[in-house]
């Protein structure tokens, strides 16, 4: 099978790069290569930056109604074309088809909430604050957006937390694609132009290495840099184009944690904590890796995880029947399996061992079947750092109290979740977790697009989260106008004093 070599685009025009390094992607299920994406030239990364700096003056000056009904549009193309970017989607990341479904709805989702930028934008105003002066603050666009998108959302990330909110806001796009999974982000970029209709340059994409892309830290021509990935990189991030004048936010990796006490339904409780531990194969930051279970039904509940993880069919992403696909790359599964061997080797009980699952027809797909370890006791690193794979961790716990503590522990704090039927537990819960998107007896606690995705502690390096209100004020700055008018007594010349009127005398 021919490989398919992509460029990257400027300016709405795909180009051939002048780099003589190509990255692989892959169908994760079948480990074969399905294209190559080029390591982007310093000199292409300048020229896709230059083509948003010139996009913007134009964009940034169409009308509200004009840039809202080009969003409508936008989103029944995204609409028409899903069952394309899901099977484009499940290929390259190895989602089964109901999860790649989601990130394709989980993009158009922001893109309508987009669409009601009249109101989302609305600034404040007040006639007369002083004697004759008017005041009134407008949400101006700040310029050219810079996102670093990681690889387990090809759509929902770039095209969803990012691109949606900053173009509607007039503000024009870098998108660095991540090279593991960037055909889905490319193809609907091919669409943004030839059937969106979008004036050329307002969203151009690069693929390239952590080298290149340092350019969009410090360009003078980015104003702000929105980030996707690990702690690590997100702290350097962060710090780095922070330094350089730029406003930020870095949405990093997670541990988070769930709490089943004693009263939890534990028929439910599990089949949630089974579809959030393991959907997507648990490479996403609101996956439910670790559990925290009340040991009087610590047991019970093992087992039923143990039993409804085993019924799970683990397979071939875009086979219909498949519940559990494969994860993003040989590397990855690598990685996934050496965390599981370091649970093991840290004292924790193997329950269930997915490293040795081969699905037939597909022996050189990157699959590892759902895993559980017992008994894992504070410190070990296997219940504190994120694996990003289906693995799920169980910490014993005495009660309520003991939960909290171990759960708010933890460095991350993304999201957390409790299963009870005690509104007295769920409600202290709710106050006093540390997770920034709390569930209570919801498996994966993530907020619709109206709402903010609002990580805390490492989790999250900014002021401003993506989506909800934080996202708007996030692509857009104050403009405080102060107004007064003279009348035609009034002109002629007349005493002004420090203040110039905005301070009423008493």
């Amino acid at each position: 099978m021919a490989i398919e070599r992509k460029g990257y685009c400027v300016n709405g025009e795909w180009k051939t790069s002048k780099s003589d390094k190509y990255m692989p992607v892959t169908d994760s299920s079948t480990g074969e290569v399905i294209a190559e994406v080029p390591c982007c030239t310093p000199e292409e990364v300048n020229d896709a930056i230059a083509s948003a700096a010139a996009a913007f003056p134009e964009w940034s000056n169409m009308s509200l109604s004009k840039r809202t009904q080009m969003m409508f549009k936008w989103r029944n193309i995204l609409v028409e074309h899903l069952d394309e970017l899901t099977l484009l989607c499940s290929k390259e990341l190895g989602k089964n088809i109901a999860e790649a479904k989601g990130d394709i709805l989980k993009a158009i989702e922001p893109t309508e909430h987009a669409c009601s930028l009249p109101t989302l934008v609305q600034g404040d105003a007040s006639l007369q604050v002083t004697t004759g002066f008017d005041t009134a603050t407008y949400r101006v666009p700040l310029g050219v957006i810079a996102g670093i998108v990681p690889f387990n959302f090809p759509a929902m990330i770039p095209w969803g937390w990012m691109v949606p909110l900053a173009i509607a806001t007039g503000n024009t796009v870098v998108l660095k694609a991540s090279s593991a999974t960037p055909l889905t982000s490319m193809r609907i970029l091919e669409l943004f132009y030839t059937e969106g209709g979008f004036p050329k340059g307002v969203v151009n994409l690069i693929t390239c290495s952590r080298n290149e892309a340092d350019i969009l830290l410090t360009d003078a021509r980015i104003k702000a840099v929105t980030f996707v990935g690990t702690t690590s990189v997100g702290k350097q991030i962060y710090s780095k184009a922070a330094a350089n004048g730029k406003r930020v936010q870095a949405q990093c990796e997670a541990k988070n944690h769930a709490l089943v006490l004693e009263d939890a339904d534990l028929e439910n409780a599990t089949t949630a904590i089974i579809n959030s531990t393991y959907g997507c194969a648990g490479m996403r930051c609101m996956a439910l890796p670790v559990v925290c279970v009340q040991e009087s039904i610590a047991d019970e509940f093992v087992a039923l995880l143990k039993k409804k993880a085993m019924a799970m069919k683990v397979g071939c992403a875009y086979d219909p029947e498949t519940k559990l696909g494969p994860v993003v790359s040989e590397s990855h599964k690598n990685k996934v399996c050496e965390w599981i061997q370091k649970g093991v080797d840290e004292g924790a009980t193997l329950v269930l061992d997915g490293r040795n699952v081969v699905v037939p027809g597909f022996e050189k797909g990157f699959f590892v079947g759902p895993t559980i370890l017992d008994n894992v006791k504070p410190g070990m690193s296997v219940g504190d750092r994120e694996i990003f794979g289906p693995v799920t961790c169980i910490k014993r716990v005495k009660d309520f109290e003991e939960g909290l503590a171990i759960m708010n522990a933890n460095p991350f704090a993304n999201g957390s979740v409790i299963f009870t039927q005690s509104g007295y537990y769920a409600r202290e819960f709710e106050m006093r977790t540390d997770g920034g998107m709390v569930g209570i007896n919801v498996g994966i606690p993530v907020p619709t697009a109206y709402f903010p995705f609002s990580g805390n502690k490492d989790s999250f390096f900014g002021d401003l989260h993506v989506l909800g209100k934080d996202g708007v004020r996030f692509y857009t700055r104050a403009k405080t106008v102060t107004k007064h008018w003279y009348d035609e007594k009034m002109i002629k010349p007349v005493h002004i004093d420090t203040w110039e009127g905005t301070v009423e005398r008493v």
